[in-house]
């Protein structure tokens, strides 16, 4: 079923400024991370991404180039599927209601129609909020074809933010560096300060052939 085509709004920038209290914490992370275009060198045994069941988005050798980017403490253990448009349907309210437990880390596969890959590491659970919230870990990333991470900059907190009509990773400026649309069939990316990062798919604005959100098991 079509959903109804959200239009995308630039953020005004003054709607940028939080009350006190509105959204978590920074994580203590060191500000100024560049995008990483490879896992740096492991100097014990890697980290992996260990999925319960195979992803329909990213190869098994995508997801373990993918997991060399990940905290140590979420990796070396299951991760199980929370949410697939396949199975659930296309509707950010049913994400939400399988976005996993609160605090519980998730990551965000992606794939467009024009069969780019690309998502988020979410490190708390993707939810409803009245302001941004998340901490530094959050990064987001693209297969160009390549993996490239983009990672917190320091230059704001402006992680996450979710209502029923629109989801947003990243923000700064008035641009989002991921947004989805109510239908989940709609989304964009932009440059944003939080990631400094390239837009993820090749146009600005794309279509979502398939979504998946992974939580811990």
């Amino acid at each position: 079923m079509r959903g109804r085509r959200a239009h995308y709004r630039l953020l005004p920038e003054e709607d940028e400024e939080l009350p006190v209290g509105c959204g978590e914490p920074a994580g203590a992370e060191q500000p100024g991370w560049e995008r990483a275009a490879a896992a740096a060198p492991a100097l014990e045994e890697p980290c992996r991404l260990v999925l319960s069941t195979p992803s329909s988005i990213l190869r098994d050798e995508e997801i373990q180039e993918l997991g060399a980017h990940l905290p140590p403490r979420v990796t070396q253990q299951p991760w199980r599927l929370l949410y697939c448009t396949g199975r659930d349907g296309f509707s950010l309210r049913s994400l939400y209601r399988r976005g996993g437990q609160p605090g519980s880390p998730a990551l965000l596969l992606i794939r467009d129609t024009e069969a780019q890959a690309f998502g988020a590491f979410c490190a708390t659970a993707i939810r409803c909020s009245n302001g941004f919230y998340g901490m530094g870990e959050t990064f987001l990333f693209s297969f160009s074809p390549e993996l490239k991470v983009f990672r917190w900059t320091g230059r704001n907190n402006f992680f996450m933010k979710g209502d029923v009509d629109l989801l947003m990773v990243g923000g700064g400026s008035g641009r989002c560096g991921l947004w989805l649309d109510g239908d989940l069939h709609h989304g964009g990316s932009h440059p944003c300060e939080t990631f400094n990062n390239e837009t993820l798919s090749p146009r600005e604005e794309f279509c979502v052939q398939d979504l998946e959100v992974w939580g811990l098991a």
